[in-house]
């Protein structure tokens, strides 16, 4: 992969401008994703935020978002976020401005300068970066060198359970040159998994120094959110959602045809980055029915999720953790291209009976309409057989992190 960023040694003016801190001020956490295709980076450190949050005492919390549609999420009390101009993603999974008339090489100058002025100026205690350790196209460099200059922040890569298939994670880690930054800028790294379903570091064979930082937190319980949200208490309804939807077309055109259970509404989340032209047709199949509405976008779709009898999504990471959280039985449709995370992560859990699954080149409404008249999956089972404690882990961990001692060694 190459690197856009150039950076002349930001290390002595990010420690000539640290800014003043009172000794009994708030801890301060930064979250950092990338975030290109759908919402999957962002709605997990806006968990990880909320979770943090409960601390005592409460840690502030900035969240560095890569997509505009940040704005439009509720963020809890104590947190706050900095929006970055869009990459976007072709098919082939390369990087482009999603809006901007910008060259990749402008947008991620950008972008690089406008985070290291953000932690310049933050000078977080922990700063947790999401699944990719330099940042797309290498933008955290210059700011991971600044924070490690100065000596206060803790260094954190958290990662979900499943990547991509281990060769092809092994080769991109090689080409982004992931280990040397490893080896120079981070403390731990934090997998949001259970090894017991899925052993990252074993299956990736990343080596001793990963390794010696990897802690398996488990995965993200969603449900001590569930006081704060208002959960549906309207007739049974099926839920479809396929996240950011630019790819989820094809899902949401056999939901808008299939047969629904008797006294069943369904529901459509069609995203917002679904491509107009999808959009438009999907509301005109949707418009001969009366039972069922499609919404374009929802910022918080975790009420829909908890209060769903069914739900039938795409296999990210987030959307299983949710329906594993609330145990709603659910019929995943995995993303194959143009990583095969989904498709791997559906199916140990197909063969564990948690979900669900249909190949994509398998789909069709009349498929989908047998699941939803069929027995349902043991989503129930999912506490007896995953580590689901992964929210209180982190918790745990950072309050480890900031413990007195620590926050005198960084004074």
């Amino acid at each position: 992969m190459r690197d856009f960023i150039h950076h002349d040694r930001p290390e002595r003016a990010f420690r000539e401008a640290r800014p003043f801190r009172e000794p009994d001020a708030p801890a301060r956490i930064a979250l950092y994703s990338h975030d290109t295709l759908g919402f999957g980076h962002w709605r997990r450190n806006l968990l990880l935020a909320a979770a943090l949050r409960r601390l005592d005492p409460a840690p502030e919390v900035l969240l560095i978002a890569g997509m505009r549609e940040a704005g439009a999420f509720d963020l809890p009390d104590g947190v706050d976020t900095v929006t970055l101009p869009a990459y976007g993603k072709d098919a082939s999974g390369a990087y482009r401005a999603r809006s901007l008339g910008l060259a990749l090489p402008e947008l991620a100058a950008l972008r690089a300068t406008t985070i290291r002025a953000a932690l310049e100026s933050y000078d977080p205690d922990i700063l947790i970066v999401d699944n990719v350790p330099r940042g797309a196209q290498g933008e955290l460099d210059p700011a991971l060198a600044a924070l490690r200059a100065r000596g206060r922040a803790r260094i954190v890569l958290g990662l979900r359970d499943v990547i991509d298939s281990a060769e092809v994670v092994r080769g991109q880690w090689l080409r982004a040159r992931n280990f040397p930054a490893l080896r120079r800028w981070f403390d731990e790294v934090w997998i949001y998994g259970d090894p017991n379903f899925y052993d990252l570091v074993s299956e990736y064979g990343f080596g001793p120094e990963f390794a010696a930082r990897a802690r398996f937190m488990g995965y993200l319980d969603q449900r001590e959110r569930l006081p704060d949200l208002r959960v549906p208490g309207e007739a049974p309804y099926v839920l479809c959602a396929v996240g950011g939807g630019r790819d989820g077309a094809r899902l949401c055109s056999a939901f808008a045809e299939a047969r629904l259970p008797a006294g069943h509404r369904g529901i459509l989340i069609a995203g917002s980055q679904m491509p107009a032209p999808d959009r438009a047709a999907l509301r005109a199949r949707i418009a001969a029915r009366d039972d069922m509405e499609m919404l374009d976008f929802v910022s918080e779709p975790l009420r829909l999720v908890a209060g769903a009898a069914r739900m039938v999504a795409m296999g990210g990471y987030n959307t299983v953790t949710e329906v594993l959280s609330f145990g709603v039985p659910a019929l995943i449709l995995p993303r194959t291209r143009p990583r095969r995370e989904q498709i791997l992560r559906a199916e140990r859990l197909a063969a564990a009976g948690l979900v669900g699954m249909i190949e994509p080149d398998d789909l069709t409404a009349d498929r989908l309409s047998d699941w939803l008249h069929g027995p349902p999956p043991r989503v129930d089972r999912a506490r007896d057989l995953l580590d689901m404690a992964g929210l209180g882990a982190v918790r745990a961990r950072v309050a480890d992190l900031l413990s007195p001692a620590r926050k005198r060694a960084c004074a």
